[in-house]
C-alpha cells in the first residue's frame, strides 16, 4: 500500500479535527444546559423529588457522570468495562440516580468535570473515531452489535442532552425555574 501524500494527510487530519471538535462542542452545550439546571441549589434540595418519578435533580449529574465515565472506559477497554447483564448490582445502580447522605451537589458537579476533561483527552488522543468494541452481552443491547468510539460520543451527547431534559422538569417543579424561556 503506498502511502498517502502529505497533502492529503493534512486534510484527513483537519476533518478528523473537525469532527472531534464538533461532537465535544456539542457534548459542552448539552452538559452547561444540564448545569444549569442545577444552579444555585442546596444540596437539599438536589437531592429533593419534585415529581412522581424517583429522579432528583443531583442523581441526575452523578447518573449522566458515571454514563459518561464508562462509555469512555468501554471506547479504551472494550465490553469488560461495561459488565455483563449478570453482573449489574441494581442497589448500586438506583443510587446513581441519589444524592446520597455525605454527597454534596458541589462534589458531584467536580468529578463531572473531571469526567468532561477526562472525555476531551481521550477522544483527543484516539487515533481516529473508528476505534470500535462490540457491545456486552446484555439484554438492552442488540446481540453481535460494534460501536466505534464516534458512535459512543452520539450516544453520551444523547444521554446527556435526554437527562438535561428531565433536569429542566424537576427544576421547574420545584421552585419554577427554567433552563429556556
Amino acid at each position: 500500500m503506498k502511502p498517502m501524500p502529505a497533502a492529503q494527510q493534512t486534510v484527513v487530519s483537519s476533518r478528523l479535527e473537525a469532527e472531534r471538535a464538533e461532537l465535544l462542542e456539542a457534548l459542552a452545550m448539552q452538559r452547561h444546559f444540564l448545569r444549569y439546571t442545577v444552579r444555585d441549589l442546596t444540596d437539599d434540595q438536589a437531592r429533593q423529588r419534585t415529581t412522581v418519578s424517583e429522579l432528583c435533580l443531583g442523581g441526575l449529574v452523578k447518573h449522566v457522570a458515571a454514563t459518561e465515565r464508562g462509555w469512555v472506559d468501554f471506547i479504551l477497554q472494550g465490553p469488560s468495562a461495561l459488565g455483563n447483564a449478570d453482573e449489574v448490582d441494581y442497589e448500586a445502580r438506583a443510587n446513581e440516580f441519589r444524592l446520597l447522605d455525605g454527597e454534596t451537589l458541589e462534589g458531584i458537579l467536580n468529578e463531572y468535570d473531571e469526567v468532561a476533561a477526562r472525555t476531551a483527552a481521550v477522544i483527543a488522543e484516539l487515533p481516529n473515531l473508528d476505534v470500535s468494541h462490540p457491545l456486552p452481552d446484555a439484554p438492552w443491547f442488540p446481540p453481535g452489535v460494534t460501536w466505534s468510539a464516534r458512535r459512543v460520543l452520539v450516544h453520551i451527547l444523547a444521554e446527556t442532552a435526554q437527562h438535561a431534559g428531565h433536569a429542566d422538569i424537576l427544576r421547574e417543579s420545584l421552585d419554577g425555574s427554567k433552563t429556556m424561556g
